[in-house]
This record gives C-alpha cells, structure tokens and sequence, in this order.
C-alpha cells in the first residue's frame, strides 16, 4: 500500500450524496402531496423520510470510519470540516433572514386592500379574524425547554473535556429528551392553532413557514445529538478529539437562538 505523501485527505467515490438528495426530493413531493391531502403524498413522506435516515446512517458511519479507523481526519482535514460548518451554519442564517423578511414586510409594512383596482385600507396584524397563540403558553413552555436544553448540552462538553463519560451521557440524553418534548409541544400548538395554513393567508403562510422549518431543525438537531451519543457510548470521543460532538453543539446552540428571535418577534411582539 502507498503512503500518503499529503495530509489531506482525498475522498474515495461515494453514492450517498446524488442518493440523499434523491431521497430529499422525494420525501419534500410528499411533504407537499399530504398538505394537498393526496394518499400519494403520505405514502411519499413515509418512503422519503426511511430513505433519507437510512442513507444517513450508512454515509454517517463511511464518515465516522474514515476519522477512526483510516485515520484520515489530520489537523489539516479538521479546519477545513470547521470552515465547512461555519458556512454551513451561515448559510442555515441566511435561509432564515428571508424567512424573517417575509413576516416583517407583512407586519410593518402590510399590504393594501383593493376595491375597483383602488387601495382602501392595509391589512391589520394580526389579520382580522385570527387569533393568534398565546406567547406566554406553549411558545413560552418551548422557550424554557430550548434553553434548558441549552445548558444540557453545554454541560455534556464540559463533562466531555473532564473526560467524565457518565455525566456527558447523561447530559446528552437529557438534551435528545427535551428536544423531543419541543416537537410533541410544537405538534400540540398546531394542533390547538385557530387557523391552518389553507385558510389564514399570508399571516398562517409566515407563521407555519417560520415555525415549521425551525421544527425541521430541532428533529435534525435531535438525530445529530443521537448520533453523538451512540458515538460516546462506544468510547469514541476523548477530551482532545471529539470534532462531532463540536459540530453538534454549534447546530443545537443555532437553533437555540433562531427560536429566541422567534419567540420575540413571532409570538410575543407582533401580536401587540
């Protein structure tokens, strides 16, 4: 075998990425076809979602054997995945700065009402006839969920670097726990919301956009979080090198704070 003479690292030819997206499409048809209530769409969803965590699993683990086994992630490879991440997590800001956008040009500075081709009056935020959720209810319950939920995994790091195994497990079980409890809250709050996103126009379109995607985000938090907990339970972290469990710590801390601009603006400001 030859040895390297470099210490980058070259990736060997993988079909998950064409695979994963491949999944995505399909899973995001379905999304949309079970929102038209369409039976085709269900079943889409379902396909899609097994497809996507099941390609995952396998491109997660050629991943984690390059780092252990072949030995491949060197200092080098490691700042560039931390660069890698960082324009990840900025292009996940991004994403959502325009979903703000859209609901701030809909709140202070809404459109007009026309009768004959004429402008007569704006429409009101909230629109009239919604009502929106209570910020100081369940929204108010997910913020001091998120935040413990914070602290849970803040605390699995510093455990983490004091290589004590058995409180980072704890704590990291503790954040996958919280998280879920957020999405069977969120899942609650839709199911009580007084409007749904066919009937409510551009205030459901914000307010479901908005909450949804960040909802998408805590579920993909939750699985990078399990994976890192698998990862520890089998020794593969130590205080000096544990570049995964970084990596998801920056992801649940972003969506930590998304929430909190959410929290603010979304539920508690705009509805005064």
């Amino acid at each position: 075998m030859k040895s390297k003479e470099h210490d980058f690292h070259l990736v060997d030819p993988s079909p998950w990425p064409i695979a994963v997206s491949a999944a995505i499409l399909i899973l995001a048809l379905g999304l949309v076809g079970m929102l038209h209530k369409q039976i085709s769409g269900i079943f889409g969803l379902v396909l899609g979602t097994s497809a996507v965590l099941w390609m995952l699993f396998y491109w997660w683990k050629d991943v984690i054997k390059e780092a252990i086994y072949d030995r491949c992630h060197t200092a080098i490879v490691k700042h560039g995945l931390k660069c890698a991440m960082y324009l990840f997590i900025l292009s996940e800001v991004v994403f959502f700065i325009v979903f703000f956008c859209s609901f701030f040009k809909a709140w202070l500075n809404p459109v007009f009402l026309f009768e004959a081709f004429s402008p007569t009056k704006r429409i009101e935020w909230p629109p009239e006839g919604i009502l929106p959720p209570n910020p100081w209810s369940l929204p108010f319950m997910n913020t001091l969920v998120l935040l413990l939920s914070s602290t849970t995994i803040t605390s699995a790091h510093h455990f983490l670097l004091e290589d004590d195994k058995k409180s980072m497990i704890k704590m990291l079980s503790m954040t996958i726990l919280l998280g879920i409890f957020f999405v069977i809250v969120q899942a609650i709050e839709y199911h009580e919301a007084s409007f749904s996103l066919q009937e409510a126009g551009i205030y459901a379109s914000n307010f479901y956009m908005i909450t949804g995607f960040h909802c998408a985000h805590v579920i993909i938090g939750i699985i990078f979080v399990s994976v890192c907990l698998f990862r520890a339970q089998k020794d593969q972290f130590t205080s000096q090198d544990h570049l995964c469990f970084e990596f998801a710590s920056w992801y649940w801390h972003f969506v930590d704070i998304v929430w909190i601009f959410l929290f603010v603006f979304l539920y508690w400001l705009s509805v005064f």
